[in-house]
Formats: C-alpha cells, structure tokens, sequence
C-alpha cells in the first residue's frame, strides 16, 4: 500500500489519502493479514475503502483489534460504514445453498475516528465528512 503522506513536509501534497483495495488483492490473504494492512492505513491519516468488505467474524476481529490499539494521544480509533449486499444478487435458492457470495458487504469505508464523520447512511448512499487531523 502506498505510504501516507508526510504533513512535516511543506512540499507534499495537502489533503487525505484514499487507499482503494479491490477484492482480488483481499482474497488470499488471512484474517489477521487483512486487519493489520487495514489499521496501517488507519494509523497513516488514511481512508481505506474495500471494494468486497470484510466478512462479520473479520469485522468484529478488527474492533476487537482496535480497541487493543487506542491509545489516547495516538489513536483514536475507526470509523467503519458497509453497504449491504443487494438481496437481488444470488438470491435463488441454489445460489444461497452453495454460498456462492459468502462476503456480507459490497462496500465498506474505514478510516480514523478522530477524521471522518458519518453524516447519512442508507442502502444506497454513504456520505462522510472527512478533515485532516
């Protein structure tokens, strides 16, 4: 993942960086793995969106994660919103009898507590704020 930019340096880039992460690059990898590249992000002032989400035992992990992890004067925390999945995907019997979507979210967005605010969530739309620091 691409590294944060630095803030001390009056040349770099002024703004939040988007790390947007695709499903292929998630399949694969462990549980643990996925958090750990999700909260280095975090950690780095990123926002992380995941194209396919977090399945709901990764998504518990990963609060039981950061809750280990705040610390008062250095994180603060997640903020984490998902989309359903449509109901009309995979929705025929065969389909759910084989478990052929097993992910639970099409869509999750995830960055620090202290940065991004919710402002409306519904079915089809997430709207945040988002600040630097």
């Amino acid at each position: 993942m691409p590294k944060a930019t630095n803030t001390d340096d009056p040349d770099a880039p002024d703004g939040v960086q988007i790390d947007l992460i695709s499903g292929e690059r998630m399949d694969g990898m462990a549980t643990m793995e996925k958090i750990r590249m999700i909260l280095d992000g975090v950690h780095d002032g990123n926002i992380v969106i995941l194209e396919e989400g977090l399945t709901p035992d990764e998504e518990s992990r990963l609060i039981e994660v950061t809750m280990a992890e705040i610390s008062p004067d250095e994180f603060n925390g997640i903020e984490i919103e998902t989309y359903p999945k449509s109901e009309t995907r995979n929705s025929s019997l065969l389909g759910r009898i084989m478990g052929g979507d097993e992910s639970a979210a099409k869509l999750t967005v995830i960055g620090p507590a202290n940065q991004i605010e919710t402002l409306h969530k519904d079915e089809t739309l997430i709207s945040a704020l988002v600040s630097r620091d």
